[in-house]
């Protein structure tokens, strides 16, 4: 059976559709983890790290198998993200100094800021893949775009 890739046209298309005119954050992070995850074969693990406290990350809404339930922002990728402000794309999270290895078959990672329209940070969105090298600049290009206009009303 081939693998499945994500249509990033359709993608954005579907979730504008279920997310027209919602502002919960748990919501959104909700709906899109779930879209997003089922949308390609490479997403082994899909989800959301919540900023719940100063310099703190804590799991949001997933799909997958279990994660990390805290990271702090100076640890990991995804700590990376949110102290940045930048897209983390990870060929190989072994050679990714301070890595956390959430779930031992993650061999690579992209990690994206998750910001509202005020640019105030709500987390990061977070995939990872059993495959190496997974992601590409494009992945990050379409997610951000899509993170953008679904975050742009959350509070």
């Amino acid at each position: 059976m081939p693998m499945k890739h994500v249509d990033y046209n359709d993608l954005t298309r579907t979730i504008a559709a279920l997310t027209e005119g919602e502002d919960d954050t748990v919501a959104l992070m909700a709906t899109l983890a779930c879209e997003v995850h089922h949308a390609d074969d490479r997403f082994d693990w899909t989800g959301f790290y919540r900023v719940t406290a100063p310099e703190l990350l804590k799991i949001g809404p997933y799909q997958g198998g279990h994660g990390c339930l805290v990271i702090p922002f100076a640890r990991g990728v995804c700590g990376a993200a949110a102290r940045t402000g930048q897209v983390q794309l990870v060929p190989d999270v072994d050679a990714f100094p301070g890595h956390i290895a959430c779930a031992s078959t993650t061999r690579s990672e992209i990690v994206l800021p998750v910001t509202n329209a005020a640019g105030k940070l709500l987390g990061v969105f977070d995939i990872d893949s059993n495959q190496p090298d997974a992601f590409t600049q494009g992945d990050a290009d379409a997610l951000t775009a899509i993170l953008a206009q679904v975050f742009a009303n959350a509070t």
